[in-house]
């Protein structure tokens, strides 16, 4: 069905198509001819201490205020990562910030977080339906200098914890001025150094005996060089954090086939999709290499097949994540995608 859809989305501008998609979700019947359904139950997998439905999930920037986790869990994911959340409201950047590269099977955006604000995600979040898990990616607003930066993540952390599963820092979107000057070790460290030891006190506080902290992860770009990456390893021993999501967008215009006069045309912003497939994987394999389990390890990036995804869990991924290869592909990747990781766990059980 989404074969036949998708040539009508592709007429209207990609803000408008990601718009009316997931309000069509919402209709009755939207699952099954959409071509998605929930994850098998023998795709279920443990991770961080909670139980996914199944090792799919959708990555930060798709369902920013949290309005169709439910949907989305009926169509296959696993996991829903909601946001980038900021503490107050804000419009992101001026329109057109969204752009497709046909012959790429990639996207650029600079939505730069755009969102209704992390309270107003909460009143949403308290009313999700239970079974899939749901994250919290957190980011500054655009008009908070770095300096107080932390203060944004604390506020944002708070706001959340009683509504979501795991929490993701984000300082690697390229479409927020200055946010990835907080990638360097000094800001990074002490970012989720506070955050690892809120989420501990929260334990410490609580009269509920089985409570866990809630995991951190941390969202790194597929620009960084090896020696930012050792430093990335470096942070994440440090602060004790649960693990890492690579990677976000990539600035690199390098190897796209879209002519150079469209792609510059569309300025600047972040490059998703098959372009960052390699780049991404090459990542999650050099963090793996020196991050060893039980650090986590999510891998995104140009996962628009089924091979694409076992291609980042046998590179050391304990999970995958989705986005552009939705816009390409629709809901029944999820479904064949969860298939290959049930045949790939089968496999690994009988070896």
């Amino acid at each position: 069905m989404y074969a036949l859809l998708r040539p009508l989305l592709f007429r209207l501008s990609p803000e408008k198509a990601h718009h009316l998609t997931f309000n069509l979700l919402e209709l009755p019947g939207a699952t099954l001819l959409s071509g998605g359904a929930r994850p098998p139950k023998d795709a279920a997998v443990e991770v961080m201490g909670l139980r996914f439905p199944g090792p799919v999930g959708l990555a930060a920037g798709m369902d920013k205020d949290a309005k169709h986790v439910d949907a989305l869990g009926r169509i296959g994911f696993g996991f829903v990562e909601v946001g980038t959340l900021t503490p107050v409201a804000q419009p992101g950047n001026e329109r057109p910030r969204l752009f497709r590269l046909k012959p790429d099977r990639a996207l650029i955006n600079r939505m730069g977080f755009n969102n209704g604000g992390v309270h107003a995600a909460v009143e949403r979040l308290k009313r999700r339906s239970p079974g899939i898990i749901v994250g919290g990616n957190i980011g500054k607003n655009k008009a908070t200098p770095n300096e107080q930066a932390i203060d944004d993540y604390v506020k944002c952390f708070e706001a959340l914890h009683d509504v979501v599963d795991y929490f993701v820092v984000n300082v690697s979107s390229p479409n927020t001025p200055g946010l990835r000057e907080l990638q360097e070790k000094g800001p990074l460290l002490a970012i989720l150094s506070k955050l690892k030891a809120m989420a501990d006190q929260r334990v410490r506080g609580s009269e509920d005996q089985k409570m866990r902290p809630r995991p951190i992860l941390l969202k790194i770009a597929p620009d960084l060089t090896n020696e930012q990456l050792d430093d990335i390893v470096a942070v994440v021993k440090e602060s004790g954090i649960a693990g890492v999501i690579a990677t976000n967008t990539t600035i690199s215009r390098d190897g796209l086939r879209t002519p150079k006069a469209e792609v510059d045309a569309m300025g600047a912003g972040g490059v998703s999709g098959a372009p960052v497939r390699k780049r991404s994987t090459d990542v999650v394999k050099y963090l793996r290499e020196r991050l060893p389990r039980p650090v986590v390890i999510i891998g995104v990036g140009g996962i628009d097949s089924a091979e694409a995804a076992m291609e980042k869990l046998e590179a050391g991924a304990d999970l995958v994540q989705v986005y552009t290869g939705l816009v390409y592909e629709g809901p029944a990747l999820l479904k064949r995608i969860n298939q290959a990781y049930v045949r790939y766990r089968n496999l690994s059980f009988r070896a």
